[in-house]
């Protein structure tokens, strides 16, 4: 929903690192949420104006395949902080708005919770508010609004391959009923100076 004259992002996955990009470099974007994200542009270089953010370095002969026969892609990613890397990392600190970081701690596509702590500092070396950074113990990679099945795994869209994403149901089912009210909190505090929020009724 668009009010205005606040901007709220909400990025999950690729979808994060985005989010990153257009809160760095687009004026009016007062708040960013990520969900399972990178601190790097991945998959495809980003081009913006006259500049080009090159992708991540991955490394596909590092996909494992588990005991079900789904692969998993959290080593692939090498470390953004390489030097080889330096370029792909996104200058979040160029944002005006704060962030908040959703990391589920048994994702299997991302290191959500290193990519996190990457921010954090970066964020903190460069003068600015740490980030809010909540970490959900044996929650995998899809958290989605509450009370949708857990995504434990799926056929990857681009892939055509069946991906595992990790999560225990109990503890993955209850992280998205908490992330679902923190993500609320976060963007009525920031977009509309209010801390309180309704609970949902879905």
């Amino acid at each position: 929903q668009v009010k205005g004259p606040s901007i709220g992002l909400l990025g999950f996955s690729k979808g994060g690192d985005l989010c990153l990009s257009m809160a760095s470099f687009l004026k009016g974007i007062t708040a960013t949420v990520l969900i399972n994200a990178c601190v790097a542009n991945t998959i495809t270089p980003l081009h913006y104006k006259d500049m080009i953010i090159p992708k991540l370095v991955d490394d596909l002969g590092k996909v494992k395949i588990t005991k079900s026969g789904f692969l998993t892609f959290m080593d692939t990613w090498s470390n953004p902080l390489e030097e080889r890397n330096h370029q792909s990392l996104i200058p979040l600190e160029k944002a005006q708005g704060p962030f908040l970081f959703i990391v589920g701690m048994d994702d299997q596509n991302w290191k959500s919770e290193f990519y996190a702590q990457i921010a954090s500092e970066r964020l903190q070396a460069h003068g600015k508010e740490r980030p809010q950074i909540i970490c959900y113990p044996e929650t995998g990679h899809c958290i989605d609004p509450p009370y949708f099945p857990p995504s434990r795994a799926s056929v990857h869209a681009v892939l055509g391959e069946t991906v595992f994403y990790g999560g225990e149901p109990k503890a993955h089912s209850k992280a998205q009923v908490d992330a679902w009210q923190q993500i609320q909190t976060f963007f009525r505090k920031h977009l509309n100076g209010k801390k309180c929020v309704k609970h949902s009724k879905i």
